[in-house]
This record gives C-alpha cells, sequence and structure tokens, in this order.
C-alpha cells in the first residue's frame, strides 16, 4: 500500500475549515437536522433494495426524490424546533465524531486482519470523543472546540500511530519525528512556565486566528474573517474552474478535430495564461458586475473571478496530464469494444488523475494569494463577519494584509499584525503545495 504524507499545516488548515462550519456556518443543531434529513433517504433506500430489488427503476428514483425533497424540507425545522436537544458537542460527537469512529475502526481492523482489535479501536475511539465533549473544559477548551478537535485530528493520528507501531515495525522509524517535534514543543512549555521565562510574545496565537478587525489596535487584530472568507473562496473557485476545466482539456485532446480552429484555441489558452491577473479582475467587473448586474464585492464575484483567473492554467495541467496517458491504452479499450466516452472515463481520466488534480492543487493555490483581481472587483479591504450567502460580501487574506500595510498603516501594524498574516497565508500556500505532492505520490504509486 502506498504511504500517505501528512502536512500538519494542511491537517490545521482542515481542522479550521471544519471548526469554521460548526461554530458560525452551520450550528450543531441545523447540521443535526440535515444529517438526519439524508439519513432518511439512505435508510429507506437500504430497506427498498432488500424487501424488493424488482420494483423499477423509475419507481425507485422517484419514491427516494420525494422523500430526500420532503426530509430536506421538514425533518431540519423539526428538528430546530424540538423542546429538548441535546447539547451542540454531544451533537457533534455523535454525528461526526461516530461515523470517524467507525472509519478509524474499519482501518484498524483491514490492517491488523483482526475484526476484534478494529472494533476495539473503534469504541475507544468513539470514547474519546465522548470524553473530549463531556471533559473538554477540564483542558481549557470549550466542549464543541475540544470534540471537534478530537473527532478530525486526534482520533486518526492516534489510530494511524496505533496501526504502525504494532503493524509495519519498518515504518516506526517515521513516528520519531512527529514524537520529537510534539514531545519538544511539549516540554518547552512546561520548562517556559516553570522557569517564568519571559520570551517574545508570538502574534499568532488562537485570538489572532479566531479574532475580528479591530482598526484602534493592531494587539486587537484578528484574522478569523478573512479566514473562512478565503476558505470560502476557494471552494467556489474549484467549483466553477474544476469541471470546466477539465471538460474543456477532455474535449480539446480526446474529441476536438486538429484544424486551423483548434489550433487558435491552443494558442490563446497559452496566452491567457500568462496574463497579469489584473487584466481578470477587470474581466470579472466587466462581465459579473457590469453587464450581468451582480452586486461587488461578493462571494459569487470573487470566486468567479478568481475562477477565470486559474481555468487556463487547469486547462493546460489538465491537457497535459491527459496526453501522457499512452496511446497504446486506448487501443486496448478500443479493442475490447469500448466506446470513446467509456475509454475516457474508465482509462484515460483515472491515468491522467494524479496530474490532472496536482495542477488544480496548485492553480487554487496561486488564486488564494491574489490581490488585485480582488481588488477592482470590489472585495471589501476590512470584514467583520463570514458571508451567509453566495450574495454576502466576503474577505479575503490578501485584502486583509493589503489593508492593514496601507490604510492601517502604522508601527503596530507594520510590526505584528502585517507579519503574522503574511506567516498565516504562507502556511496556507505551503500546505496546498503539500496535498498537490502527496497526492501525486499516492496515486502515482497506485498506478
Amino acid at each position: 500500500m502506498p504511504s500517505r504524507v501528512i502536512s500538519p499545516a494542511g491537517s490545521a488548515r482542515h481542522l479550521a475549515s471544519i471548526a469554521i462550519v460548526f461554530l458560525d456556518v452551520l450550528p450543531p443543531l441545523v447540521w443535526l437536522g440535515y444529517v438526519l434529513a439524508l439519513a432518511l433517504p439512505l435508510a429507506a433506500s437500504v430497506a427498498i433494495e432488500r424487501v424488493d430489488r424488482q420494483l423499477p427503476f423509475l419507481a425507485r428514483f422517484g419514491l427516494l426524490a420525494a422523500l430526500l425533497v420532503a426530509s430536506l424540507l421538514f425533518v431540519p425545522g423539526v428538528v430546530t424546533s424540538m423542546p429538548t436537544v441535546p447539547t451542540g458537542s454531544i451533537i457533534v460527537a455523535v454525528t461526526l465524531g461516530g461515523p470517524i469512529a467507525a472509519i478509524v475502526g474499519r482501518f484498524a481492523a483491514g490492517r491488523l486482519e483482526n475484526r476484534r482489535t478494529g472494533l476495539a479501536v473503534g469504541g475507544g475511539s468513539f470514547l474519546a470523543v465522548l470524553g473530549a465533549a463531556f471533559l473538554g473544559s477540564s483542558v481549557g477548551l470549550a466542549a464543541l472546540p475540544a470534540t471537534i478537535l478530537t473527532s478530525v485530528s486526534l482520533v486518526p493520528a492516534a489510530a494511524y500511530v496505533l496501526v504502525v507501531a504494532i503493524d509495519r515495525p519498518g515504518r516506526r522509524i517515521g513516528l520519531l519525528l512527529p514524537a520529537v517535534v510534539f514531545g519538544g514543543a511539549l516540554l518547552g512549555a512546561v520548562v517556559v512556565d516553570a522557569m517564568n521565562f519571559a520570551g517574545p510574545n508570538s502574534w499568532i496565537d488562537w485570538g489572532f486566528l479566531t479574532g475580528v478587525h479591530n482598526s484602534s489596535s493592531a494587539a486587537a487584530a484578528g484574522f478569523y474573517p478573512v479566514i473562512g472568507g478565503s476558505i470560502i473562496l476557494m471552494v467556489i473557485v474549484a467549483v466553477l474552474a474544476f469541471p470546466l476545466g477539465v471538460g474543456t482539456a477532455v474535449y480539446l485532446e480526446e474529441y476536438a478535430p486538429d484544424n486551423r480552429f483548434t489550433r487558435i484555441i491552443d494558442v490563446n489558452i497559452s496566452n491567457l495564461a500568462g496574463v497579469p491577473s489584473v487584466v481578470y479582475g477587470l474581466l470579472g467587473l466587466g462581465l459579473f458586475i457590469t453587464y450581468l448586474g451582480e452586486s461587488p464585492g461578493t462571494a459569487l464575484v470573487g470566486g468567479a473571478t478568481l475562477g477565470l483567473l486559474i481555468l487556463p492554467i487547469v486547462i493546460i495541467s489538465a491537457r497535459e496530464a491527459i496526453r501522457s496517458v499512452p496511446d497504446s491504452m486506448r487501443q486496448a479499450s478500443y479493442g475490447m469494444g469500448a466506446t470513446r466516452w467509456q475509454t475516457v472515463k474508465n482509462v484515460v481520466l483515472p491515468e491522467a488523475f494524479p496530474g490532472i488534480l496536482t495542477g488544480t492543487i496548485l492553480a487554487i493555490g496561486r488564486a488564494i494569494g491574489e490581490t488585485a483581481p480582488l481588488v477592482v472587483v470590489g472585495l471589501p479591504s476590512v470584514i467583520y463577519s463570514l458571508p451567509t450567502d453566495l450574495s454576502s460580501s466576503v474577505g479575503a487574506m490578501p485584502m486583509q494584509i493589503y489593508a492593514w500595510a496601507s490604510l492601517y498603516a502604522g508601527p503596530g501594524f507594520y510590526n505584528s499584525a502585517v507579519p503574522a498574516g503574511v506567516v498565516v497565508l504562507l502556511v496556507v500556500l505551503l500546505a496546498m503545495n503539500s496535498v498537490a505532492i502527496a497526492l501525486r505520490n499516492r496515486y502515482q504509486r497506485e498506478n
């Protein structure tokens, strides 16, 4: 099996994304409503499959679609209006920690080839999540953040360490580095606290990552709304650019004829990849705001503009990945009677997927650090909350850093908030690059 590269920066970023979902975007009770609303059609599908397998496809599809729509319309409202509900930490422990504990237990059972051990690991993981929900305050964390931290970070990491320690003697040495880093940090914190050492204060702390901007003092500056805003923008960018870019690459490589028109398209796509980013800001201003009448500075406009920025890069990287697939694999698929689309879907795209995914992640890494297009389409320099929908104003990390360095210029911001913001932005960029490298290595070994 291929080894997995675990990036601490990437893990921290993903943990922050999940924490944002439950702390601000989707309250635990609303999350519970949607989980139950999706669980009912899933349970109905399993029941139908077991009771009556002869039910026509259209009848089954219509029944499940109607049940899904009804569940989404009524179940969340019923759940949120219940007079007595569990606490948010218990809801997250059951609906998020429970499935993760089940996955961890299955992983351990498969690796160790022992079902009882897998059940023990899964049960222990779930008990650890429940313990965090009840005992999080004893370690200085609120119950909900402690539950999220245990579910998505501590439990999977502990299970992986356990499996490696038991089943993979040759890889135990790889656990030495994280053990030294974690143990050294813990020992350093204990020594500093015991000796009352007054060292330099770091500006990147929990208050900086979870606070909001305060124009009166750099010491009260916060980065939380723009971290969440950047994550939302990148989700929009990925949703818009990935399918369109990959679809365009598939058409140009597998379907389009080799004529003057397609050669002109090739040249223009290559030229668009080198156009300065501010030009894409002007394109977004003219297309989305002037022509389509969208409000400036919204999440949709910012994400769509950045999507246009990376679209040529996604197309080029996807085409190169598709072009690298040996033609003999296509001919073998045709020889077995497959159609062109079946060949593309089952042979070409799986083989080219590592290169496509790597190019897309690196392109998104470029988009997350852009400032000029966001300035042109009117994203606010300072924002105090996360957007509630796609038509709400959204902030981004580069815009906040730009505001601190220009609008609020002063020794306090220059020497503290701006460097701290740049470090956070660089950590996110390095995390995305490390994820791209890990995915590429993994899929290359599998292939």
